[in-house]
């Protein structure tokens, strides 16, 4: 799981401290870039710099000066990218990673609606995979869905009652998404509690934000 979320703040000097922990996606796989500290969807600067990596010399992104793509010019590059992969899919349909991943390149690049889909039709594969039923939850959620991507990590939670990357997603989306401090702070107290392994900055992540929603609600 990725430490993302810990340096986010100073990836994008546009975006404010609270903006950025409300659009985190995360992850505590370790080797991801920028924009998770536990596994789930990217960031928005995270899905930027998916998007000019994966523009092409000459392309309109790539003509932009370092500017944000357009949402259009970003699914122009899903597609392409995706193209392969969806070939592939013709003639092994149930593949789940196959599926995850396009589902993948859709999410980097703001494509919610596209990659919950692929997600989903992931699910239907391994229903049991946490991993991407938390990004779907992700995906569901920046789509506009709150209530969708709480019981999707409520579901996976049935499935790993541990998992910290659920377990984190839900306290962000229960304070950003529904305003419900005490659900937040409850889902991230069960995350230090059940998983003692993590290291230190990722506590301290967690921690950081309990104190946030703990000095908002003094406020």
């Amino acid at each position: 799981m990725a430490d993302e979320s810990t340096s986010q703040p100073s990836a994008g000097s546009a975006w404010q401290v609270k903006q950025v922990y409300a659009m985190a996606a995360v992850c505590l796989v370790v080797g991801l870039a920028l924009g998770y500290l536990f596994r789930g969807s990217q960031s928005p600067a995270t899905a930027q710099s998916a998007a000019s990596a994966n523009a092409q010399p000459g392309s309109p992104a790539g003509a932009m000066g370092g500017q944000m793509p357009r949402l259009d010019q970003m699914k122009a590059m899903a597609d392409k990218k995706a193209a392969p992969l969806l070939e592939k899919l013709k003639g092994d349909p149930a593949n789940s990673e196959l599926l995850k991943q396009v589902g993948d390149i859709y999410e980097a690049t703001h494509q919610f609606k596209d990659a919950a889909s692929y997600y989903d039709k992931a699910l239907q594969v391994d229903p049991k995979n946490v991993a991407i039923r938390t990004q779907l939850a992700s995906s569901v959620y920046y789509n506009g869905d709150v209530d969708g991507a709480i019981a999707q990590l409520q579901k996976a939670l049935q499935y790993d009652p541990k998992d910290a990357n659920s377990l984190f997603n839900l306290g962000m989306i229960k304070w950003q998404g529904k305003q419900d401090s005490k659900g937040a702070l409850a889902a991230w107290q069960e995350l230090l509690k059940s998983n003692p392994q993590l290291k230190a900055e990722q506590k301290a992540t967690v921690q950081k934000l309990m104190a946030d929603v703990q000095m908002q609600g003094k406020s």
